[in-house]
């Protein structure tokens, strides 16, 4: 070891291989760090032989390992070196070619430039031999040109064709002579000679041609009398496009093939055959008649296109389908120019101002009558509409578009007719007789038949198209029905108002009558509203973005506005009587009551004209005003007892008037339409109120009359003992007391009575400061 730390510090500073030296340094570093690692300890110095043993074994393998690896890259790069002189050796022979052959190819040049004049010797010979060989040819072209236009035009169409073919072989053959075999380009000035020379042909080809189109324009006629010509046009329309197909295989997708395709070519008269046939059936649809297509006239626009259609696919299919090869599929053809036809000619109706009835019969021609088995959805034709994949004749968005279209314009006739409607209704109020009545004897006018049989026709003729057109119809309806329900309100509040300017007019005798015949009105329009809504599919619900119509609340806010009306012509019938009532007069005659009677009976029998449930509801409400008014007439204290008598007489005179009205009003009874709170059950409540003898029951009488009538108020109460004429203030303050501390809350459902009724404001001079007052 102590050698190796020596050998360490005595290698030069300077070598040639800086590398090795690196690698020798950490090779000696490695090896000590292990010895040190390993001798540490003295029982190992003991296996130092085996040891070096084993190291001097690796350090000779390593050896030679190297050797063998560095003998290897020797061998190749001698190898590598001998490759290198040989390649020297072959590159000097190759430069030397090379100089011999450029200087035998600078000897060469004056002799091919004396070879130059030989050729084009050679070009003229070959010019003048073509010529020469196609005198015959040539001296003839004007001859065939003129003898083919003569068959052009005569229609002998395939004699003309092959000389037309023989011409164009020729003209073909001119231009490949004059071009060369070698592939010398071919001047301006000789291709506008040739094409000079046989300008013949290509007005024999556009005259041909012309006729031809003309052939296929009129196949639909030619075929129900004389198919021969159509069936050569097609036979020449092969011709041409086999004839266009070998050239282009021949010219122009073999390469090294240098020969131009002729003039003209490729002419692809398949492709403008059926061109042709389109613009054909375009005309056939022209020639329908556009000057009734406007107005009603359109319906049999549409009904002349199907009857013409079908008429034509007729003689394709049996006649013209027979007359070409069957790959030309000629029905399909003709199936889809006639659709693509109709889609254009439709989208410009489409895009007329058109009115309802003509956007229905566009929408039932489109949606119903094309596709069914009378057209296309023919048996014989559906697969073929299959296979063709036509598409809609109208695109959805142009269907959405009619439809909406069709709805304005319903929607603007359905607005003018409620509106003459409803101004036929105001007319008919003013008239001086009663209202009609229908076969169950209730009133009624031509409002509701008139609007419910406009709006039930509109959605029956939108069904015819669909569901959807159903129920945008039964939406505008409903729109339009809310507006009319809230101008019909309006008139009658306007109906009402005159009324009370001039009650006496005699233009105002049938007031009543036709409030109730309005309210018979309102209750059929509410039958016949929820009939159009029950007819709605269930999808259409989210189909407006507008807030939905509401025309039922329409109809109850105006019912509610004519009861009232019929309710103010109730007060004001009953008004001249009403302040007889309750007073001295009153008590020893009775007057007023049966007066009151006759007033209420006439009414209540003019309320059996209304359709129920609201002849009910108005026989009710006639019931709650006579009670309220007749305790709004008690309030006012026109009678004040003096004695017992005079209680006992007041109270059996109130059930005498209580016994009357009970005997107008039996018929709510009867009908089982009676309120849960019957408003007469009142009066007898208040005439065991003034006829108790005991004051000092008077608390008790008070606790029941406000359990039953929760509404009622101290005035209210004050106003009665103010009646008996025999209370004593302590009685009078414990019964109010007792009201006070006792008042109940309204139950749910109550309808109040004393609410509406006002006590008039007390009489006396001056009041004493007492404590309760205060």
């Amino acid at each position: 070891l102590r050698e190796g730390n020596e050998c360490e510090y005595t290698v030069p500073v300077a070598d040639v291989w800086p590398e090795v030296e690196r690698a020798e340094c950490l090779a000696r570093g490695a090896a000590l760090k292990w010895a040190s690692g390993v001798f540490c300890r003295p029982e190992n110095l003991e296996r130092l032989s085996q040891y070096k043993k084993r190291e001097s074994q690796r350090t000779a393998s390593i050896h030679t390992r190297l050797k063998s690896m560095v003998q290897s890259y020797l061998e190749g790069v001698g190898w590598g070196l001998e490759q290198l002189r040989e390649a020297r050796a072959e590159l000097k022979e190759v430069s030397h070619a090379l100089k011999k052959s450029g200087l035998e190819s600078n000897q060469n040049t004056e002799g091919v430039k004396s070879l130059e004049r030989l050729r084009e010797v050679s070009v003229n010979h070959r010019q003048l031999l073509a010529a020469v060989s196609n005198l015959p040819r040539l001296y003839s072209v004007r001859s065939m040109v003129l003898e083919t236009e003569r068959l052009v035009e005569s229609r002998r169409l395939l004699e003309a064709h092959a000389r037309l073919m023989d011409l164009e072989h020729w003209q073909d053959d001119i231009l490949w002579q004059l071009h060369g075999a070698a592939g010398s380009s071919l001047s301006a000035e000789d291709q506008e000679l040739v094409a000079k020379y046989f300008s013949g042909v290509g007005q024999l080809v556009d005259a041909l041609g012309k006729e031809l189109w003309a052939v296929v324009s009129s196949a639909l006629a030619l075929a129900r009398q004389n198919p021969t010509p159509f069936v050569s046009a097609v036979r020449i329309v092969e011709r041409e496009e086999a004839l266009d197909r070998a050239l282009l295989e021949e010219r122009g997708g073999t390469r090294g093939n240098t020969r131009p395709l002729p003039p003209g070519r490729p002419r692809c008269w398949r492709a403008c055959f059926f061109q042709v046939l389109e613009e054909a059936v375009s005309a056939r649809f022209r020639s329908v008649s556009y000057l009734h297509t406007r107005g009603p006239g359109l319906a049999g626009h549409l009904s002349a296109l199907q009857h013409g259609i079908m008429a034509d696919l007729a003689t394709v299919r049996h006649l013209l389908e027979h007359c070409v090869p069957p790959h030309y599929h000629l029905t399909g053809a003709y199936l889809r120019a006639s659709h693509h036809c109709l889609h254009a000619h439709l989208a410009q109706v489409s895009s007329w101002d058109l009115e309802s009835g003509e956007i229905f019969a566009v929408l039932n021609w489109v949606l119903h009558i094309y596709n069914s088995p009378d057209m296309m959805g023919h048996p014989e034709l559906v697969a073929e509409m299959e296979k063709q994949e036509l598409g809609p004749l109208i695109s959805t968005e142009g269907l959405d578009q009619l439809q909406n279209k069709y709805v304005q314009s319903v929607r603007k006739s359905v607005s003018e007719w409620m509106h003459k409607a409803l101004q036929v209704e105001l007319q008919d109020w003013q008239r001086d007789q009663e209202p009609d009545t229908d076969h169950e004897g209730f009133y009624q006018t031509s409002l509701p038949t008139i609007i419910t049989q406009m709006l039930e026709e509109n959605a029956r003729v939108a069904l015819m198209i669909g569901e959807s057109l159903r129920d945008q119809t039964i939406q505008m309806g409903l729109y339009e029905m809310e507006n009319l329900l809230n101008r019909f309100r309006e008139a009658l509040v306007e109906f009402g108002k005159e009324h009370r300017r001039d009650p006496s007019n005699n233009k105002n005798k049938f007031y009543l009558h036709y409030l109730l015949a309005s309210i018979s009105n309102c209750i059929i329009l509410k039958k016949s509203t929820e009939s159009l809504q029950q007819q709605q599919s269930s999808r259409s619900a989210g189909q407006f973005s507008r807030t939905p119509p509401n025309p039922l609340a329409a109809l109850d806010r105006a019912v509610r506005r004519a009861c009232r009306l019929v309710m103010d012509k109730l007060l004001l019938d009953l008004q001249p009587f009403l302040p007889g009532l309750l007073t001295r007069p009153w008590l020893v005659q009775g007057d007023p009551t049966p007066k009151l009677c006759c007033v209420l009976e006439r009414h209540l029998e003019l309320y059996s004209r209304v359709r129920p449930p609201c002849r009910q509801r108005l026989q009710e409400e006639a019931q709650w005003l006579m009670v309220v008014e007749y305790v709004r007439a008690l309030m006012q204290k026109r009678l004040v007892c003096r004695s017992a008598e005079e209680r006992k007489q007041l109270a059996q005179q109130m059930i005498q008037d209580d016994q009357q009205f009970r005997e107008i009003l039996h018929c709510l009874e009867g009908e089982g339409s009676a309120p849960e709170v019957n408003p007469l059950a009142l009066l007898p409540v208040l005439a065991d109120f003034i006829r108790l003898k005991d004051p000092g029951m008077l608390t008790l009488e008070v606790s029941g009359l406000a359990a039953k009538y929760p509404d009622i108020s101290e005035e209210h109460v004050s106003v009665l003992l103010d009646i008996r004429g025999d209370v004593s203030r302590d009685i009078r303050g414990a019964v109010l007391d007792l009201l006070e501390q006792s008042a109940p809350p309204l139950p749910a459902g109550y309808r109040p009575i004393f609410t509406d009724i006002l006590v008039p404001p007390s009489t006396m001079a001056f009041c004493l400061p007492t404590a309760k007052c205060a």
